[in-house]
């Protein structure tokens, strides 16, 4: 089974769910803006992904800035109550499979998470080939 926590506005979050779909997977895709987030479930993201909330912060496009999130004195709590109140503060995507979680930024670290690849060759949305026609990753 493959999770994924997505925005569809962002870039890399389409990459991502591109990837995921055209490797054959049929991902739980949730579209964490309209759902939310719950504590226990930002924790258990963070630990398995080895994030902390302030590695999981979204510094950009965000209200981070306005909010004072960026000062080190912040810390990883106040962050957290942050990424519960404003969900767009929490990075992503975040995708959990068999595999493990990880924040797929770029998208194609993704590929650490499947067990099976889209056939390459395969590029991403800016053209960018992330599979070669062996169907090797390409290391940018």
């Amino acid at each position: 089974m493959v999770v994924i926590h997505h925005n569809p506005a962002c870039g890399t979050s389409r990459n991502v769910l591109s990837i995921i779909q055209d490797a054959g997977y049929q991902p739980e895709v949730i579209e964490y803006l309209e759902e939310g987030w719950t504590r226990p479930q930002l924790l258990a993201l963070f630990a398995a992904a080895n994030l902390s909330p302030r590695k999981a912060l979204r510094t950009t496009k965000s209200p981070a800035k306005e909010l004072g999130l960026l000062d080190e004195d912040v810390s990883d709590e106040a962050i957290l109550d942050a990424m519960l109140t404003h969900p767009i503060l929490v990075n992503r995507p975040i995708v959990c499979t068999e595999k493990g979680v990880k924040l797929c930024r770029p998208s194609e670290q993704v590929l650490d998470l499947l067990a099976q690849w889209p056939p390459g060759p395969y590029k991403k949305e800016d053209g960018e080939l992330i599979i070669d026609d062996k169907g090797e990753r390409v290391i940018g």
